[in-house]
């Protein structure tokens, strides 16, 4: 993934702003100890024709990072998007009950890639930094049966691919490859962290 950066230039520490409602992201971020505000980003998510799932979630962080922004030009936004591809195919969140259980069962036996992106952006100054990290995640052979009790456990249902491996969605898993292993459950807090302190924020 191609990553863009600016300068800022010295001044005190911008507010920190995450483009997502999400409450895993917000936990997540939450980790680094730094104050920071939510703001719900105003996109349509829909891919476009032909788009890959990596493209996909690098263009809809950047477009949430940016909706934000607009609204706190002089913030540091934080946008985030994840993708889950299998077969070159995007897994969007199911949404529903039979949704999951149609997306566990394909998925079943086989390996499926998370593609979160991230981009941070600061209208006012111009800085733009844009990451991205894959996660390959090894699925068991999974019954009926255990599908539906993992469904009737975690509720899945706002969580790209059915996936919710912080919880009881550990036990489907085989394996999980990543240099960024929180960005399975949506936000690459060490990339995060990186580019947070190449913007002057300081971390632990």
């Amino acid at each position: 993934m191609r990553m863009i950066q600016a300068q800022i230039p010295a001044r005190p520490v911008r507010t920190l702003v995450l483009g997502s409602t999400s409450p895993y992201r917000r936990e997540l971020l939450a980790r680094l100890r730094v104050p920071f505000q939510t703001a719900a980003p105003h996109v349509d998510e829909t891919p476009r024709p032909g788009e890959a799932p990596a493209a996909l979630a690098a263009r809809l962080a950047r477009a949430k990072a940016d909706d934000v922004a607009a609204r706190y030009p002089e913030a540091l936004v934080i946008g985030s998007d994840q993708v889950a591809e299998l077969d070159g195919q995007p897994l969007g969140k199911p949404g529903s009950h039979e949704r999951a259980v149609a997306q566990l069962r394909a998925m079943s036996g086989r390996t499926v890639y998370f593609h979160t992106a991230l981009a941070l952006v600061c209208h006012a100054s111009g800085w733009v930094a844009e990451d991205m990290a894959h996660v390959e995640v090894r699925l068991r052979v999974l019954s009926d049966a255990e599908i539906e009790r993992y469904l009737q456990a975690e509720r899945p249902y706002d969580c790209a691919g059915s996936a919710k491996s912080e919880g009881l969605g550990i036990a489907l898993l085989e394996a999980i490859v990543s240099d960024d292993p929180t960005a399975l459950i949506g936000l690459p807090l060490i990339r995060t962290a990186r580019w947070l302190r190449a913007a002057g924020v300081e971390l632990p």
